[in-house]
C-alpha cells in the first residue's frame, strides 16, 4: 500500500514539477525575445543555456 502512494505522489510531484517548468520555458522565451530586441547578446546565451536546461529537464519528465 505504501508504494502505491508513494507513486502516486510522485507522479502528482513530476506534474506539478513539469507544469512549473511550461511556465518558466514560456517566461524564459519571452525574456529571450526581449533580449533579441535589444541585441544583448550576454543576455541572450544566459537564457538560451536556461531554456536548454528547461528542456532537458523536460524530457527527462516525459521519460
Amino acid at each position: 500500500m505504501r508504494q502505491v502512494i508513494h507513486i502516486v505522489r510522485k507522479d502528482e510531484m513530476d506534474k506539478e514539477r513539469k507544469h512549473l517548468l511550461e511556465l518558466e520555458l514560456d517566461y524564459f522565451l519571452a525574456t529571450l525575445y526581449d533580449a533579441m530586441e535589444r541585441q544583448d547578446e550576454k543576455e541572450m546565451e544566459g537564457v538560451k543555456h536556461r531554456l536548454l536546461d528547461i528542456t532537458n529537464e523536460l524530457k527527462e519528465l516525459s521519460i
